[in-house]
């Protein structure tokens, strides 16, 4: 299993043979502008929310790609009404087997609205079982005492939000990690706007004194989990 960072908290996972991008937003970043979207061949794509700093590439890659979109149920509605077919619509709390692994639907705390205005539902995050490791995708979410319930999941990594202002900061951060009980953290949501810039070394040294594996890719790094 691997990853590759897209910048904001565009990411890929590959794993069981598949490819699996989450909450594509890199055409309209600049620090993304290496990053070819039409490149890259999801084979499902996995959207925690409406915001459009989450799906600004998600209907041209969706219908570039052909992926399977796994996304909230109020979500999985508004594609359809954008000739995207192929979605399979979810819930807070469910999970469902794929052919890559189990992915599962949790609470983050957030908004969600899409671009054109239409209701977004409820943000989400996911946690993908799969090759017998355990990796949570938080979404955009403050900190919640919720994830307090996947601490006896033996999760792997955590890819955590850590640019404050819009979600949690890395004091929260470092919090979360220890409420679902895991040491590898990868920030994401973080430098692509100015309300969200942090000082990368600041907050690798609390990361570090607080005992935990920050890695903080550079865009387009892969990295094995």
């Amino acid at each position: 299993m691997k990853t590759t960072y897209y910048g904001q908290s565009a990411l890929e996972i590959v794993t069981g043979g598949k490819k699996l991008l989450f909450d594509p937003f890199i055409s309209p970043n600049p620090l993304a502008k290496d990053i070819d979207i039409h490149s890259l061949k999801p084979d499902y794509i996995l959207v925690s929310h409406g915001h459009g700093d989450h799906v600004a590439d998600l209907l041209e890659i969706a219908k570039s790609s052909g992926a399977k979109v796994i996304c909230i149920a109020e979500i999985a509605g508004w594609l359809g009404t954008k000739g995207i077919e192929n979605v399979h619509g979810m819930n807070i709390g469910g999970g469902f087997n794929f052919d890559f692994g189990r992915v599962k639907m949790v609470n983050a705390v957030h908004s969600s609205t899409l671009p054109d205005g239409s209701p977004g539902g409820n943000p989400a995050g996911f946690v993908i079982y799969a090759e017998g490791k355990a990796v949570y995708f938080a979404g955009d979410t403050a900190l919640t005492y919720d994830m307090k319930l996947l601490e006896d999941d033996n999760l792997d990594w955590a890819f955590l939000p850590i640019g404050d202002n819009y979600t949690m900061g890395a004091d929260d951060a470092i919090k979360a990690a220890a409420f679902i009980n895991c040491k590898n953290i990868i920030g994401v949501h973080y430098d692509s706007f100015p309300v969200i810039e942090i000082d990368k070394d600041e907050v690798a040294e609390k990361f570090i004194k607080a005992g935990l594996n920050l890695k903080l890719p550079a865009i387009g790094e892969t990295i094995e989990l």
